[in-house]
């Protein structure tokens, strides 16, 4: 396994952003992982989720958005996210461009991948995998955020709590229930955090990811 850091231009006027790549002897795909609106890519939730990810043969290039580079408190603009987003894949397709690209992202970094994957349909990426979508603020259940779900043409899975409160689990059922190329996957008793008392969550993320990665790549 080889870990590279490095520096990721987003743009002239946005700058720059740390980011790490990780990847296995031998690695049968790559992802762009995105972390979520509360932590940076060095979160443990992040490293945990990376290093797991690198052990069942899945390479990723994390990286961090300009608002949490600079320790501001609120995340950045969608336009600035996306643009992000886009660095990072393009990025990603250098690194290794005969591997098949996914994106992924821990919530706020799995919708604004999927928003920029909706503008760009012609992006070389093979499906989408979300850490938790994040489909309406807590405590105010709606589907509006799903909206641009309908514009991708790849593959998506969803792994999501039982107990998300951004995410009731009915409104996120029925989303998943009218997109055609959505797998939904429920993780008994986890929250937003994946958290699920002494449950090992992580381990059914990876699994899950890895057996999805494995049917999408026959």
């Amino acid at each position: 396994m080889i870990t590279q850091s490095f520096k990721l231009e987003v743009s002239p006027s946005v700058g720059i952003v740390s980011a790490k790549y990780i990847v296995p002897d031998k690695p049968k795909c790559i992802f762009t992982l995105a972390h979520g609106a509360g932590a940076g890519m060095d979160h443990s939730f992040m490293e945990t989720l990376a290093d797991s990810l690198s052990k069942v043969g899945i390479a990723t290039l994390r990286f961090n958005f300009p608002f949490a580079e600079h320790k501001k408190g609120r995340p950045d603009s969608p336009a600035v996210a996306h643009m992000t987003i886009e660095a990072a894949i393009t990025k990603a397709r250098e690194l290794n461009p005969k591997l098949p690209l996914f994106a992924s992202g821990k919530s706020f970094g799995g919708r604004m991948s999927s928003q920029y994957l909706a503008g760009h349909p012609d992006s070389s990426v093979d499906g989408i995998i979300f850490y938790g979508f994040p489909l309406h603020p807590s405590g105010k259940p709606s589907t509006e955020r799903a909206d641009h779900l309908k514009a991708l043409k790849i593959p998506m899975l969803f792994l999501q709590g039982s107990k998300d409160t951004l995410a009731a689990w009915e409104l996120i059922k029925t989303v998943c229930g009218s997109l055609r190329k959505a797998t939904l996957v429920k993780l008994e008793g986890a929250d937003h955090s994946f958290k699920a008392g002494k449950n090992d969550v992580m381990s059914l993320l990876v699994n899950e990811t890895k057996k999805w990665v494995e049917k999408i790549l026959k």
